[in-house]
């Protein structure tokens, strides 16, 4: 272990170029909010840092929605397996630039972590699997096919329809979804169940138009206080999400999610308590979670003394592994029809679901990976689920039914992804390449 980490140590330097130089594109997947150039660029500058890395050939693809892949493939040796190696170039918009502490789109340094949009989500990926290839050079006899998608933070399909169409192109005996993290700072940690999703946006009507409060409030069905009303029936007096028909007792048996560091990590405020009456672990991991995404009403500013006649609402429920995004779905859209007050006309418009995934962990590459974690970070490997969705693991696994998929990455909770002044920590990136080189090395070795 001790060249391959004193090669990815000497090139951190490079590594920070590299991400700053990824980071400059404003690679959001959205031609309304910056140009497309933006995620060609990108796609182009990664397609040829895995040239340079030692890939041997890699090309651009051009998927449904419009996104480029990069897909890349070096050869294995006879008989040994093939790795891919998964990330995403595109990134989540800035948000409100004034609430970021730098330029999001320029790599900053500030007590010891490197600020910018996409430094962990997902461009530090990228840079971590670039670290781990060039540490073995030639040194490795595993064939490695590289991925990264431009359009996973929009969710439009475009990598998953790629798969369907071409799965040649992706075969691999084991997969490594880069686009997840470590429990906290210097724990490795492999994420071993994803949570789906299903949304719906519910409108209330009640009246033909809006009326004077002072004159009919009172009787006058006010549609916003029936949708707050309805909102309320999906969370209990302890804050736990309650929706008719799904089970909401599941226990989660990984690592557990400390209290303490969970407030300091959804930055909660002081005095302000958790929701819920479970460990902090089963809700996040294991268990049903009900968003309210956005209303729909008149704003406090330029308010009327009016009853509004319709308000709408945009939920997004968080699906744990054992329960099917579609049953979901249609169990809120059931349960909000079911307890509109007083008879109110409720619609339920659907969105797109996504399943939740379990990721297998008796496999060899699973032992091999959870060794060279632990090797690289000095620490015993624990295990976590993670609240965000996948898609695309679903894809991979029913295409690729006998491969085995690892998920793991530099995504720790101080990084704030998708937030303002999203960072990252270098030496997680540095540990991750270490792990990653490590582990492609024994299942290259003769005896792997």
């Amino acid at each position: 272990m001790s060249d391959v980490r004193a090669r990815i140590s000497a090139d951190m330097p490079r590594a920070w170029r590299e991400l700053s130089d990824l980071v400059k594109f404003r690679s959001v997947a959205d031609e309304r909010q910056f140009p497309r150039a933006e995620c060609v660029g990108a796609a182009e500058w990664v397609r040829d840092a895995f040239l340079d890395a030692g890939i041997q050939s890699a090309e651009l693809i051009e998927t449904v929605d419009g996104s480029l892949a990069v897909v890349g493939h070096r050869a294995p040796r006879p008989g040994a397996p093939t790795v891919l190696l998964y990330s995403h170039y595109d990134v989540q918009p800035p948000g409100h630039r004034t609430l970021w502490g730098s330029e999001p789109f320029e790599l900053t340094e500030r007590d010891g972590r490197w600020y910018g949009r996409g430094a962990a989500d997902c461009k530090g990926n990228v840079i971590m699997h670039l670290l781990a290839l060039r540490a073995l050079g030639d040194d490795v006899g595993v064939g490695i096919t590289v991925v990264s998608e431009g359009s996973e933070e929009m969710g439009t399909g475009g990598l998953e329809d790629l798969v369907e169409k071409r799965p040649e192109l992706f075969a691999s005996d084991i997969i490594v979804v880069a686009d997840t993290g470590n429990a906290a700072v210097g724990q490795p940690t492999v994420t071993t169940t994803l949570r789906g999703i299903a949304n719906v946006v519910v409108r209330i009507d009640t009246l033909e138009g809006e009326v004077h409060s002072g004159m009919y409030g009172g009787p006058a069905p006010d549609a916003l206080a029936a949708l707050i009303q309805l909102l309320s029936t999906l969370r209990d007096e302890h804050g736990d999400t309650v929706v008719d028909g799904l089970p909401s007792d599941q226990t989660w048996d990984g690592i557990d999610y400390a209290p303490e560091r969970f407030r300091a990590d959804a930055g909660v405020l002081d005095g302000v308590g958790l929701a819920g009456s479970s460990s902090v672990a089963d809700a996040v991991w294991a268990r049903p979670a009900l968003t309210v995404l956005g209303i729909d009403c008149p704003p406090v500013v330029g308010s009327a003394a009016a009853i509004s006649p319709t308000a709408s609402a945009r939920l997004n429920l968080r699906v744990p592994p054992g329960i099917d995004a579609q049953q979901a779905q249609d169990a809120l859209a059931a349960h909000l029809k079911a307890h509109a007050p007083w008879n109110a006309r409720v619609t339920v418009e659907p969105e797109a679901v996504g399943s939740p995934f379990r990721a297998r962990t008796d496999g060899p590459g699973y032992a091999a990976l959870s060794e060279s974690l632990a090797d690289a970070f000095g620490e015993p490997v624990v295990s976590a689920g993670q609240g965000g969705s996948i898609p695309l693991c679903n894809v991979l696994a029913q295409t690729f039914p006998k491969a085995e998929i690892i998920l793991m990455g530099v995504e720790e909770p101080l990084c704030r992804i998708h937030a303002p002044n999203e960072s990252v920590d270098p030496r997680e990136i540095e540990n991750l390449a270490v792990a990653e080189a490590l582990f492609l090395q024994k299942l290259g070795s003769s005896d792997g």
